[in-house]
């Protein structure tokens, strides 16, 4: 298992967790199941074609997944996995 960090907006399907461990060879398959146990949480990470938002960054160990495999990136057993929603504003 994944341990999964999540971000204060998403913690509503958590029930306030702000780490939870998921399941998944794959950030898809992370992603997949979070969504079995907190629905609705997918349709905040992913658009409606499946790909990760464009204002969501997920890191597996620190690495961001849209310079590994994106949403195939590889999960192993005690990977630390963290969305983080992307801040924008400024001068």
């Amino acid at each position: 298992m994944a341990k999964v960090r999540i971000p204060t907006p998403l913690r509503k399907f958590t029930g306030g967790e702000e780490e939870i461990t998921a399941n998944g060879g794959t950030i898809a398959d992370v992603v997949a199941d979070m969504e079995k146990r907190y629905p609705g949480i997918r349709e905040r990470i992913c658009d409606a074609a499946g790909n990760v938002r464009r204002f969501v960054n997920i890191y597996v160990n620190g690495d961001d997944i849209r310079f590994l495999s994106n949403l195939e990136s590889a999960v192993k057993d005690g990977d630390e996995v963290s969305i983080v929603p992307a801040i924008a504003g400024g001068r």
